[in-house]
């Protein structure tokens, strides 16, 4: 990788001492690096140490004369072709996502129009903060790469999710960015996320808990791929930015299900992430029901099966991924469904483990394909969850 320029952000985190590793590791792979580190991060490295791994001076003064003709906030900003802040504290992940420039790295990152990844590092209670999630949030609808922490034993004694990744898996992360085939180039990929709501009066629906965050980070993965992504959502409050994704609105389950039909056809992989009401109001009263009743009955049909219904019409050529969300006998159950739906491969959520499931950043799945191949994952961050799923099936549409 001769040629491409990274710079490399270092925040005041005690995983800082990583970055240094990080440094060695694109050095000794024949990238250029240079390195922003804020002042509370030269309470955890040195400036010697830093300047010797990367074989360039260390920028940490908004004000440094030295070079009294270079704006390094601006000049550093043009020479990255990526720019990865690790470890990404809470403080940086805040200051960027609401474009606060105070030192240094804050004001170069507000300059930068390369590939961004953050790679958060902090306490689990700091990184499960809604404010914090939020942040990282806004920073994926900046296009940033979120590099998810991972699980284990943290600095303050605790254990849980917010220990910075390890530099070999940031660096590959990188470097597949740089060298990776867009596998899904010039697919066109369908999704649905988020759940339906199924009007009972003007006012009442019955709906779900899904918040549709699973379709959207599988939506942001394959467009990432090169995929053109048709997202059909229901009702959520997320958003998204990739000029690959055409997103599609819709309300209720016959709503997803026209929308659909429509486009399945014309498509080459198609994941079935939404949480699709089973049943609907028979009848949608015209006005507010009033609460003049001990007891209100509701009369239901079933909705259409989107899943069967696509399952049975697909070609050959045609991929199709659909998921299971289960209570109980929940492996027996998936497989079944795997098959009765014709799918190619059944993604299994279980609401018996922890961080996982509906309104959480995490997910823990199991993959069943067709043939009977099982496939299980870790806890981690859904974007993480998406590309698993993605990989298995470029693995089987080969």
């Amino acid at each position: 990788m001769a040629g491409k320029h990274i710079v490399i952000g270092i925040t005041g985190g005690i995983a800082a001492y990583k970055s240094l590793f990080l440094i060695r590791l694109f050095k000794s792979n024949g990238y250029e690096v240079r390195v922003v580190a804020t002042q509370h991060a030269m309470e955890f490295v040195t400036r010697l140490t830093i300047e010797t791994l990367s074989q360039n001076k260390l920028y940490t003064d908004m004000f440094d004369t030295s070079e009294p003709r270079d704006v390094h906030h601006i000049s550093l900003a043009e020479w990255a072709d990526c720019v990865i802040v690790a470890p990404a504290t809470a403080n940086i992940i805040g200051k960027y996502a609401h474009a606060i420039a105070d030192d240094a790295l804050s004001t170069m990152l507000l300059a930068t129009k390369c590939p961004v990844f953050f790679a958060p590092a902090m306490n689990d209670r700091m990184f499960e903060e809604p404010t914090v999630q939020h942040n990282i949030e806004l920073l994926k609808q900046k296009g940033c790469h979120i590099i998810a922490p991972a699980s284990g034993f943290l600095a303050c004694g605790s254990t849980g999710t917010g220990r910075m990744e390890e530099p070999d898996k940031i660096f590959a992360w990188v470097h597949q960015f740089f060298t990776k085939d867009l596998r899904l180039k010039g697919k066109n990929v369908m999704i649905t996320a988020g759940p339906t709501y199924e009007p009972i009066d003007p006012v009442r629906f019955i709906g779900n808990h899904s918040s549709g965050l699973m379709g959207f980070c599988l939506a942001e993965e394959a467009a990432e791929e090169g995929a053109d992504v048709t997202l059909v959502t229901g009702p959520t409050q997320l958003t998204c930015s990739h000029p690959n994704i055409h997103r599609v609105d819709v309300t209720t389950a016959e709503e997803m299900f026209q929308q659909c039909m429509q486009i399945a056809d014309q498509q080459d992989i198609m994941i079935m992430s939404a949480a699709v009401a089973d049943y609907t109001p028979l009848e949608t009263a015209p006005e507010k029901i009033k609460k003049d009743n001990d007891e209100l009955s509701l009369r239901l049909k079933k909705t259409h099966d989107i899943l069967s219904t696509i399952g049975h019409q697909k070609r050959d050529d045609q991929l199709l991924i659909g998921f299971a969300l289960e209570t109980e006998n929940e492996i027996e159950n998936a497989t079944k469904k795997l098959h009765t739906k014709n799918a190619d491969i059944i993604v299994l959520n279980s609401l018996r483990d922890k961080g996982a499931g509906f309104r959480t950043s995490t997910n823990k799945v199991r993959m069943i394909t067709k043939d009977g191949q099982t496939f299980e994952s870790e806890l981690k961050d859904k974007h993480a969850i998406a590309r698993d799923i993605l990989d298995l099936a470029c693995q089987i549409n080969h």
